[in-house]
């Protein structure tokens, strides 16, 4: 929990991205974005990178009306919340811990495809 007085910090905002349900994995081999359906996104919004004190979130919201759909907060990087994906520089597997994602599965803890439209930074 962030202590009282912290404020919270923009980093990056990121208008387009799409999120993918994740597929079961095969075998213990990397996340690759060929195995998603990339033509078919589950949800779309924008990303937001916000920082509070020494712990980053990863904030996935509705473009037009800025309601939260997940966050996932990154306390460490490399770590659990954000994996790589081995084919790919614009998506990623975000670990979201909280009650937030309940939109998808009502499943406390999800895995969470990203794809970022153009990776222009």
């Amino acid at each position: 929990m962030a202590a009282e007085g912290e404020y919270e910090s923009i980093l990056c905002v990121k208008p387009d991205v799409n999120v993918y349900r994740i597929p079961p994995r095969a075998s213990n081999r990397a996340y690759r974005a060929a195995d998603w359906k990339l033509d078919a996104p589950d949800w779309s919004g924008r990303m937001r990178i916000t920082a509070r004190g020494t712990v980053a979130y990863i904030k996935l919201e509705d473009k037009v009306s800025g309601e939260l759909f997940a966050q996932a907060p990154v306390k460490e990087y490399p770590g659990v919340a954000v994996e790589t994906v081995s084919d790919s520089s614009r998506y990623f597997v975000l670990r979201i811990q909280d009650d937030t994602i309940g939109l998808i599965s009502g499943n406390p803890m999800q895995l969470l495809n990203i794809g970022v439209t153009k990776n222009t930074n």
